[in-house]
């Protein structure tokens, strides 16, 4: 039987499809790791995937000028979208989504959201498979200090009292998410260092605080992010 597809689309070495990984595997699929600045080149390979994840990273939908590669995702994305193929995007990618599909994404004016935190599950989310990973109050991981406006036709799944637009769905195929639930403590140790310098200068918790919470918190999440992963695509 020919495997399944899932063409990663990365921003960062740091920022790969994480405990996601594991599941996609035990559920029969290949995955195609793709840097965002090669994905014109493998455009094709990216509209066959049967499913397309889009990653996180520290730039915004709005830096075009400045990475060019951002007009080919948004157009991968939205052809994605036009012929109903499954994707997830996290944290950047759920911008990105959110930009493709008619909303507008421009920098938080609540300043940057970091740490780890529950949503607030809509009701459209207690019904939604994301409730395996972030209902019943569980926390994830909010790294970001952008926002966007909910695209035509979403539905809004989960909000923080910090940024309402946390969580959205188009259809069951198009699903963002702004906070993460694919990350483990190594990863996030990896991030770390990577974000040393910005983490110093936000003040927002010391790095040996927030290590302590992703020790902490990272298992029970990586655990309740394969549940919701395997419950979405079940889905669809």
């Amino acid at each position: 039987m020919t495997a399944r597809t899932c063409v990663v689309v990365q921003h960062l070495s740091a920022e790969p499809a994480g405990t996601f990984r594991p599941t996609l595997e035990r559920l029969g699929y290949s995955i195609a790791p793709v840097f965002a600045w090669d994905l014109a080149a493998r455009r094709d390979e990216a509209l066959r995937a049967d499913l397309l994840l889009v990653m996180g990273g520290p730039i915004g939908v709005y830096d075009a000028a400045d990475f060019p590669f951002i007009a080919a995702e948004l157009e991968v994305i939205r052809a994605r979208a036009a012929a109903d193929a499954a994707t997830l995007g996290a944290c950047l990618g759920c911008q990105l989504l959110a930009s493709a599909l008619g909303g507008r994404v421009y920098p938080g004016g609540a300043g940057f959201e970091l740490g780890w935190t529950p949503v607030d599950l809509t009701d459209d989310g207690r019904t939604h498979p994301i409730a395996r990973a972030a209902g019943d109050n569980a926390p994830v991981l909010h790294w970001h200090g952008d926002t966007f406006d909910l695209p035509p036709g979403a539905r809004l799944l989960a909000s923080t009292p910090r940024y309402r637009n946390q969580a959205f769905a188009l259809g069951r195929r198009q699903l963002g998410l702004q906070f993460h639930i694919e990350t483990d403590a190594a990863e996030l140790e990896d991030w770390l260092v990577t974000f040393a310098s910005d983490l110093r200068r936000l003040d927002a918790c010391s790095i040996t605080e927030l290590r302590r919470a992703n020790l902490r918190e990272a298992p029970g999440l990586a655990r309740r992010g394969a549940d919701f992963l395997e419950a979405w695509l079940a889905q669809l």
